[in-house]
């Protein structure tokens, strides 16, 4: 398995121009923490597959790795949302979703981002 964490909180926060529309370093995995429940706009984002893949000679020789990434924000969305594709793409993830949602009972934009990778098993 490949762990790709690291590298998404590092392309998140390495692009100046996302951390400047968040106005701070707004970007959690998985949840936002109590002091900052009321923060907007911010970004969550969590692994949601990260499977062998690429059989050969029994055994995979790559992980296809899918990424969910979140914005949230009580106004529109579009520029941090873009601001998010170029930073994912930047790091060799390719978008297959993304959805623009209105969460009703807390009036909050949602712009849900699905991303893709496959990436290669290091050799011994």
């Amino acid at each position: 398995m490949i762990d790709l964490i690291p590298e998404v909180v590092s392309a998140l926060r390495g692009r100046p121009e996302l951390i400047d529309l968040l106005g701070g370093d707004y970007i959690w995995r998985h949840f936002v923490p109590e002091d900052y429940a009321e923060q907007f706009p911010r970004i969550t984002f969590f692994e949601m597959i990260n499977n062998d893949n690429r059989y050969a000679e029994d055994a995979a020789d790559s992980s296809e790795i899918h990424f969910q990434v979140d914005v949230w924000h009580k106004a529109a969305t579009a520029a941090l949302g873009t601001e998010v594709d170029i930073a994912m793409k930047a790091s060799g993830f390719a978008r297959y979703s993304g959805a623009d949602l209105f969460e009703e009972d807390t009036k909050i934009y949602h712009k849900a981002l699905r991303y893709r990778t496959v990436r290669r098993y290091e050799e011994d």
